[in-house]
């Protein structure tokens, strides 16, 4: 079997024929992601909780399982039954490294990598290996891991040195693998220099690396402030990392709670979700370059929390979603919706409310939702007249306007509050109640919790995915 390869603006397989990938992320299991399961805060801290209270090896044992369990073999199936050939796996470092112990590969690193992307290749499935969470922290977004909002990647070459490490094991262990159809080196970066320095130079270095040990692999890489931004890449781009496709992500504003107004695909509004497209990926194309859309599709309402309204609001985010994969059909672009699996807000299955898991946490997530101490899709409703004085207070104090506008740009002062006051503060108190509803809990109990993320215990969306089934062949 022939490995993909970028051939100018496509990807191709044996013989030159073109390829056009079209998938899914797998987010929320070797990068959990709190929207995605229900925990609040960090990945770190509730595995830190976890442990306070069960104990090194039950709660081990609990996370083993629930990676054993959220993907297998009736997933991929499931996957492949709807025409899709690629899935995206977002992986954290902490995988195979210790903070405390680094460039020492952890016992079993690739125990469930392993299974899964041979899980993939039996079903005739592709999969790109994404590092959705690097040393440091990327960015100051949740899904990187740190628990803070500055990102300590770029100010901290220890921390850039030990991701080429990992990606020079990485790529010696998958450099014969043609299932694997690349690696996508870094999620949503976010280098606030201003001319994207500390991004080029790392990609530069990463390359390199890979390149010494791998050269069947496609490298797939974001632009900066979050798979939006190439203006600062080079201009030999394509002859100074060959075999590389540049990866945009497209959320549209219409697909989410705070959407300017309701999705109706007016002229206006199916001109913006073009126009935002092509801004993004105008670089790559004026460049000649092979585009590639990481990331992107609506969230969903849940009858739970949006009662009556759920039908309505969900028609509109369809519609969203079936305008956006059009566009993406007349380019013949590759790409990767996000999420394939979570517990109920934008997978393509998703975990029933009978299950274990979501009857345990049912109260906890009611409140979690009402405190909107998640980033991703928030509806703030119900508490933002409490922060919209500290945001008063911070525009009325600084005398500048210019001086509000602070790295990234995608953060108002609005987003900032937010991000630092609810995903973090708030959300750092709820993660120990979080790790206590495990109190008790014998190893049989975390694994019947564990296995309310199988397949065969989710619902399917089916709206998403006979979109998807629509568009998977084209």
């Amino acid at each position: 079997m022939a490995f993909l390869k970028v051939s100018g603006t496509k990807l191709v397989g044996g013989e030159g024929s073109e390829v056009v990938l079209r998938g899914a992320g797998l987010g929320g299991w070797m990068t959990m992601e709190n929207f995605i399961t229900g925990y609040p805060g960090c990945e770190f801290q509730v595995r830190e909780a976890l442990e306070g209270v069960l104990g090194e090896e039950k709660s081990n044992y609990f996370f083993d399982k629930f990676l054993e369990h959220f993907f297998t073999e009736k997933d991929a199936v499931f996957f492949r039954s709807l025409g899709l050939n690629c899935i995206r796996i977002a992986i954290n470092y902490r995988h195979f490294e210790d903070d405390l112990n680094p460039r020492v590969l952890k016992k079993d690193a690739y125990k469930h990598l392993d299974r899964v992307i041979n899980i993939c290749a039996a079903q005739s499935i592709y999969t790109v290996i994404d590092m959705h969470t690097a040393p440091g922290g990327q960015s100051g977004g949740w899904h990187s891991d740190s628990g803070v909002h500055i990102a300590k990647f770029w100010v901290h070459k220890d921390f850039q040195d030990r991701l080429v490490w990992l990606w020079t094991d990485i790529a010696e262990h998958y450099k014969d693998n043609p299932w694997v159809a690349g690696y996508n080196v870094l999620n949503e970066p976010a280098d606030p220099h201003p001319t994207h320095s500390g991004l080029i130079t790392f990609y530069d270095r990463v390359y390199t690396a890979i390149r010494n040990v791998d050269l069947n692999h496609i490298l797939f890489l974001d632009g900066n402030t979050f798979a939006t931004d190439f203006s600062h890449f080079p201009e030999n781009s394509g002859e100074r990392w060959e075999n590389t496709a540049y990866s945009i992500h497209d959320y549209a504003v219409y697909g989410f709670p705070n959407s300017p107004e309701p999705y109706e695909r007016s002229g206006a509004q199916l001109e913006r979700l073009r126009k935002t497209y092509e801004r993004k990926r105008r670089w790559i194309d004026e460049k000649g370059l092979c585009a590639w859309n990481g990331e992107w599709g609506p969230v969903y309402a849940r009858r739970e929390y949006d009662a009556e309204e759920t039908d309505q609001i969900n028609e509109r985010r369809y519609m969203v979603l079936e305008d956006q994969l059009q566009i993406y059909a007349q380019d013949k672009l590759s790409w990767s919706i996000w999420l394939y699996k979570d517990i109920g807000f934008q997978g393509m299955v998703y975990v029933s409310q009978l299950t274990p898991y979501m009857k345990l946490f049912k109260t906890f997530l009611e409140r979690k939702h009402r405190l909107a101490v998640d980033a991703w899709g928030k509806d703030d409703k119900d508490v933002k007249h409490i922060y919209q004085p500290i945001v008063q207070l911070i525009k009325d104090s600084v005398s500048d306007d210019s001086n509000l506008k602070l790295y990234p740009p995608l953060w108002s002062v609005e987003e900032r509050v937010t991000r630092l006051s609810r995903t973090m503060l708030v959300a750092e108190f709820l993660v120990k109640e979080w790790a206590e509803m495990f109190s008790g809990m014998d190893f049989a109990n975390l694994e019947e919790l564990a296995k309310s993320f199988r397949f065969e215990n989710c619902e399917k969306r089916e709206g998403l995915n006979k979109a998807l089934r629509a568009n998977a062949g084209l």
